[in-house]
């Protein structure tokens, strides 16, 4: 169970690193962002998160007697994501006043959201990993251990 969970962090970690990707060009905080760009901004994170589930079902080989688990895990992969992008825009729209304390706190709320993210997405991938087969729990194996997670996740930034 460690290696699941393990396993889960890691790869919701890019699915966090997915959602926290920001256009570079884009000059303004999100402070000062239009209802355009924040709908823009909601647009790419859910394209995002969609390619990275169906990705993931694809590499998985989820069946069809086993759509109503995965159903749980990209809905809550979906969900994951729309909550640390509130949390991400609530920082950015305090920070230009914040203080050190601020700041600090905001941080902790996104890290807090991301912990109780992890949990939820361990939660409903052990119930898609306890009906899979054999092959697929290898393969679900492989997929979650791969090393270039990291060269994913600073490539997005």
């Amino acid at each position: 169970m460690k290696m699941i969970v393990a396993v889960l962090v890691s790869w919701f970690a890019v699915g966090a690193a997915v959602a926290q990707t920001t256009d570079q060009s884009a000059s303004p905080p999100a402070a000062n962002a239009t209802r355009s760009e924040m709908a823009k901004s909601d647009a790419k994170r859910d394209s995002a998160v969609e390619q990275h589930i169906t990705e993931l079902r694809a590499q998985l080989k989820i069946t069809s007697a086993e759509e109503s688990q995965w159903k749980q895990v990209a809905d809550t992969m979906r969900e994951n994501a729309r909550e640390l992008d509130r949390a991400i825009d609530k920082r950015d729209a305090s920070i230009a006043s914040a203080t050190a304390i601020d700041n600090l706190n905001s941080y902790s709320e996104i890290a807090q959201v991301h912990a109780n993210g992890v949990k939820k997405l361990a939660s409903a991938f052990s119930g898609l990993y306890s009906v899979m087969s054999d092959a697929q729990k290898k393969e679900a194996d492989v997929v979650f251990s791969r090393g270039d997670h990291e060269s994913k996740k600073v490539a997005s930034r």
